[in-house]
C-alpha cells in the first residue's frame, strides 16, 4: 500500500474506535464529506484491504508484451551492451532501436528494463558544487570554444581533437574534428560558425596559446596588451576573447564535450568511420542537425546578436598570421627559414633599419607589406654571395693590395689572415 492509503486506514480506524467523527476524517484527509463516507463504508465492508487500490500488484493495462521486451533486451545485448566505456546509455539506445531496428520504446521504459536486467547501472559522481551562472539573453552575445581531445575513432583511426563551439544562450553547436588544437583549427571551426550564423560578439575560451596568452614581465612593465595570432584574427572581425580561470567557468562547452564523447563516438562505430574527413562529412551532414533538435533551446531574448557575415575576401584578409620582419640592406626578408627577396619599384634608396610586415595564409600564400602597400616578392633559396676579385698587383704594392672589394658583402679587410694571405699570393722577401 503506499503512504496515503496507510494514512487513511490509520484514520478510519480511529474512526470505527469512536475517537473521530466521519465529517473529521473528511477533514483530515481533505476530501468532501460524500468522498469520505464511501471510504468509510469501504472500511467497514472489507477492512484495510478495501482502501487498497484495485490495480495493486496487477500487470498495467499500458505494459508492453513480454515478448517485445524480450525482443528489446536482445538487441541491447547484443548492438548497445558492453563496459562501462562503450556502452549505450537508455536514452541513446532508445534512439538508436527506433532508427536502425524500428522498435518505438520510451527511455524511461528502456531504463528500468535494463537496470532490472543489469545492462545499466547509473554512476553519479561526488564534485564540488558550484553555482551556475545564468545563459546569456541573446544568440551570438557569447560563444564559448574548446578543443576535446578524445579516441574519438577509436581504434580504426588516428586520434584527434574535436573543436567545438556552443552558444551560450541557446546551446546551438557546431564542431569539427582535427589532428590537434592548434590556430588554423580554431579559425577553421571560428570561420564555419561566422559562415552560418554570423559574427559572434564574443568568445569565452581556455587561457591558451593560441587564444589567449598572460603577459611578460617586460610587457607588464612597459604596460603592453599581449596578443596572440588568434586575437589579432579576432579584433579584426570585432570580437572579443573572455578568457575563463577554470574549466568549470565554461561547464557549458565541457558537459557538451562529455555528450559529444558518449553519443558521437558511438555513432562513429556504429558507421564504421576511420578518417577525420569521413567523421567531418558525417558531422556536418547528419550529426549537428540532430544533436542541436535534440539538445537546443530557445534564448531569453528574441533578438540575434551577430553582426552580418563578411565577404570572402574580407574574411581571408581578417584570417591570416602577422609577422613583423626587418628588411635587409639587399631587400631580402628572413620569414620562418625562408627568404622573400623584394622587388620594390623604385631602388634609389635603401632600406636602412625598415620593418616590413608578412601576411600568411593558411594555404600558404604570403603577401609583404612595405610603408604601407604591397611590395611584390619572390622565394629565394639563398642570398647572392659577393665575390672578392684578383687584380694585377703592381711592382712594389704591398701584401693584400691585389685585392679589390665589390661594394656588396663583406669586406676584405674582415676576412680572416689565412683567406687574405691566400687571395694576395706570396709576399716579396726584403
Amino acid at each position: 500500500m503506499s503512504a496515503e492509503e496507510l494514512r487513511r486506514v490509520e484514520i478510519m480506524a480511529r474512526v470505527k474506535a469512536g475517537e473521530l467523527k466521519v465529517a473529521d476524517a473528511a477533514e483530515m484527509l481533505e476530501l468532501s464529506y460524500r468522498q469520505a463516507k464511501r471510504i468509510w463504508a469501504q472500511y467497514r465492508k472489507r477492512g484495510p484491504d478495501g482502501l487498497k487500490h484495485g490495480n495493486a500488484a496487477r500487470r498495467s493495462n499500458r505494459a508492453k508484451p513480454s515478448r517485445f521486451r524480450q525482443q528489446v533486451l536482445k538487441l541491447v545485448r547484443k548492438k548497445y551492451s558492453g563496459e562501462v566505456e562503450t556502452r549505450f546509455g537508455p536514452t541513446l539506445a532508445a534512439q538508436h532501436l527506433l532508427e536502425e531496428d524500428g522498435l518505438e520504446l520510451d527511455a524511461e521504459t528502456l531504463r528500468r528494463w535494463m537496470l532490472s536486467e543489469g545492462l545499466w547501472s547509473p554512476e553519479r559522481k561526488r564534485r564540488q558544487h558550484r553555482k551556475r551562472r545564468e545563459r546569456r539573453g541573446h544568440f551570438g552575445e557569447l560563444v564559448q570554444l574548446d578543443g576535446s581531445f578524445h579516441a574519438w575513432l577509436e581504434d580504426r583511426g588516428p586520434g584527434g581533437c574535436l573543436m567545438n563551439m556552443v552558444d551560450d544562450a541557446t546551446g546551438v553547436t557546431l564542431c569539427q574534428l582535427g589532428e590537434q588544437e592548434t590556430i588554423w583549427a580554431a579559425v577553421g571551426v571560428l570561420r564555419r560558425w561566422i559562415e552560418r550564423h554570423g559574427v559572434p560578439q564574443a568568445l569565452y575560451t581556455d587561457w591558451k596559446n593560441v587564444y589567449k596568452r598572460r603577459a611578460t614581465t617586460q610587457e607588464q612593465l612597459h604596460g603592453i596588451e599581449p596578443e596572440t595570432q588568434f586575437g589579432r584574427m579576432c579584433e579584426r572581425l570585432g570580437i572579443r576573447i573572455i578568457a575563463a580561470h577554470s574549466p568549470q567557468a565554461k561547464g557549458r562547452v565541457e558537459r557538451n564535450n562529455g555528450t559529444h564523447q558518449d553519443r558521437l563516438v558511438k555513432k562513429l562505430r556504429r558507421k564504421k568511420i576511420a578518417t577525420h574527413a569521413g567523421a567531418n562529412q558525417y558531422i556536418e551532414a547528419d550529426y549537428l542537425e540532430d544533436h542541436n533538435q535534440r539538445f537546443a533551446c530557445e534564448p531569453r531574448e528574441p533578438e540575434n546578436y551577430h553582426a552580418k557575415t563578411p565577404g570572402k575576401k574580407e574574411l581571408d584578409a581578417a584570417f591570416r598570421l602577422e609577422t613583423e620582419r626587418a628588411v635587409g640592406k639587399d631587400w631580402v626578408v628572413r620569414h620562418h627559414g625562408l627568404l622573400l627577396q623584394l622587388k620594390p619599384r623604385s631602388q634609389t634608396y635603401g632600406p636602412a633599419q625598415a620593418k616590413a610586415m608578412v601576411y600568411q595564409s593558411e594555404d600558404g600564400r604570403m603577401e609583404v607589406i612595405y610603408r604601407g602597400e604591397v611590395i611584390a616578392h619572390e622565394q629565394i633559396l639563398e642570398r647572392v654571395q659577393p665575390k672578392v676579385v684578383q687584380v694585377e698587383k703592381k711592382a712594389g704594392g704591398k701584401p693584400g693590395s691585389g685585392l679589390r672589394w665589390n661594394g656588396a658583402g663583406e669586406h676584405p679587410w674582415k676576412q680572416s689572415y689565412a683567406t687574405m694571405k691566400a687571395l694576395s699570393g706570396p709576399s716579396e722577401g726584403v
